[in-house]
């Protein structure tokens, strides 16, 4: 896509307008403009936003390394498979909140080769490796937990891949009878890394607490569970923790030490959740 076919689903971040795209920059009718970064991704954020949960640049080289082993590929692949299903031919986009540097949000539009992706993420250093994911893929730097700037039901489906979820938000911009998709680990995910490194674990109550959360404006219309045993290298195994929620509780060099006395093979599970939603009508 070049920069006149930015997705005209796309809203001002200060007053809500319409975005449209001209040489480099996207701008609303009241003048507001963001410049599109040379790498192809733009900066939608509000200007009182927080940027503290935002993955760090060594994250994102992290979550690069360990996605190119193809470990997740079975996530990946199912994943493409359910979002093309529930989508149907249900006019939209597809959108992926928190969507890091693209992997999932790419495999979905392999798949559907005539659909259009917007990957959400507050990290613009994700959001620079997501811009280069596939060519029908736009990145853009916003908070997943403030308003999305996506117009009122522009979206076929909906991703949320070990993200946080704004039900508020995901049920205004799908369309109606729109499908979520999210994917969520279990208590055993990695729970080998987990236990033998002291990281931050899985609630065992996740179930519930996601079943709360979007039950008011969501129903579950299925859930599977996807399990794997790994064989991760020392490399591999580094790399997973420190592309995690748990690279924000340990400065980055101790990680590095503490792995000083990690096997150099090891055994771990994949063990994550993936349910689909649909907006209650």
């Amino acid at each position: 896509m070049t920069d006149a076919h930015w997705p005209m689903e796309l809203t001002c971040p200060v007053c809500d307008a319409p975005l449209t795209a001209g040489p480099g920059v996207l701008r609303c009718a009241a003048g507001h403009s963001f410049d599109i970064a040379r790498q192809g991704y733009v900066n939608l954020l509000p200007p009182n936003a927080r940027i503290g949960t935002a993955d760090t640049p060594e994250m994102v080289a992290s979550r690069d390394v360990f996605l190119a082993s193809g470990h997740y590929r079975p996530i990946a692949e199912r994943v493409a498979e359910l979002v093309a299903l529930a989508a149907g031919e249900r006019p939209g986009i597809i959108v992926e909140s928190g969507a890091g540097n693209g992997e999932y949000l790419a495999a979905v539009l392999e798949r559907m080769t005539t659909r259009l992706g917007i990957a959400f993420d507050i990290s613009k250093h994700a959001c620079r490796r997501a811009a280069g994911a596939h060519e029908r893929m736009r990145a853009v730097v916003c908070d997943a937990w403030g308003r999305l700037p996506l117009r009122d039901g522009s979206a076929a489906a909906v991703m949320s891949i070990f993200a946080p979820r704004n039900p508020v938000e995901f049920a205004r911009v799908l369309a109606g009878g729109g499908a979520l998709v999210v994917v969520t680990p279990t208590a055993e995910h990695l729970g080998s890394l987990v236990r033998g490194l002291g990281l931050v674990r899985v609630d065992p109550r996740k179930d519930e607490r996601l079943e709360a959360q979007l039950s008011p404006r969501f129903g579950c219309v299925s859930s599977e569970h996807i399990e794997r045993r790994l064989t991760l290298s020392r490399a591999e195994a580094f790399a997973a923790v420190a592309m995690g929620p748990s690279a924000r509780h340990h400065p980055f060099e101790r990680s590095q030490e503490a792995f000083g006395a990690v096997p150099e093979s090891l055994e771990a599970l994949l063990s994550v959740r993936i349910s689909v939603w649909r907006t209650l009508l």
